[in-house]
């Protein structure tokens, strides 16, 4: 079950689509900004209603 989610890019500040495996769970992932080509640390999260929530950060983010 792929669910499209936007985030924006924590470099460039672009908003880009993502698919997320929203029947895998939580997840934490790198996945390159399509703009910039930087790598993005994704964090997925699955609530009660089995809604994808996305995060996204940068390499310098603690």
């Amino acid at each position: 079950m792929l669910a499209p989610r936007h985030i924006q890019c924590p470099y460039c500040g672009e908003r880009i689509e993502i698919l997320v495996d929203a029947s895998a769970g939580d997840q934490r992932y790198i996945e390159d900004c399509q703009v910039c080509c930087r790598p993005i640390s994704i964090d997925v999260w699955i609530d009660a209603d089995d809604y994808a929530h996305v995060s996204a950060s940068g390499e310098d983010d603690a």
